[in-house]
């Protein structure tokens, strides 16, 4: 059995007693205390806060909060508690659309670090071809090594101390 109800929220109270700068973030905590006394849902965890509900707690600040919200609560046969702002329809995303907003935002990533590799590998071996023309030196380890991770970068080349060449002492004649 599914219980839904309208509720006009007092939160001016809750957060009166409060800083400035938590009084948004106890507001939504009065809503979901109200919320669940109200209900008879004693676990906060099971009470849901709408998108629509939360953005308008949160529409002016952490510092301002609406003194009164106007809630449509649904009571579900599992216990679960959804509110959201009267006038709109609680809308849940599913596991399977989370997941699969994260697996496309990894596979973004993971496109980009391929990208960047490519583009490392070229400009190295693009050095190492002028390099290897200029100079039959073997590479030292200030020029360029690998880490553990299989990345390869090169360091500039160490700075050589200048010779200075010391003038033998003349002695002054008068």
């Amino acid at each position: 059995m599914v219980i839904e109800r309208v509720y006009n929220i007092p939160l001016r109270k809750g957060f009166r007693q409060v800083a400035r700068y938590k009084k948004t973030k106890r507001a939504g905590a009065v809503l979901k205390e109200f919320l669940s006394r109200h209900m008879k849902q004693p676990d906060l965890k099971k009470v849901l806060v709408g998108t629509h509900l939360n953005t308008e707690l949160w529409k002016h600040g952490i510092k301002n909060p609406p003194s009164m919200v106007k809630v449509v609560v649904i009571k579900e046969d599992n216990g679960d508690v959804k509110a959201e702002l009267y006038g709109f329809k609680y809308d849940q995303k599913k596991k399977a659309e989370k997941e699969e907003k994260e697996t496309k935002s990894g596979s973004k990533i993971e496109s980009k670090i391929k990208e960047l590799k490519k583009k490392t590998t070229t400009t190295e071996t693009k050095k190492e071809s002028t390099h290897d023309h200029e100079s039959s030196e073997a590479h030292t380890h200030e020029e360029k090594h690998e880490h553990a991770a299989g990345q390869t970068h090169e360091h500039p080349p160490a700075a050589k101390k200048p010779t200075t060449v010391k003038k033998p002492a003349t002695k002054k004649t008068e």
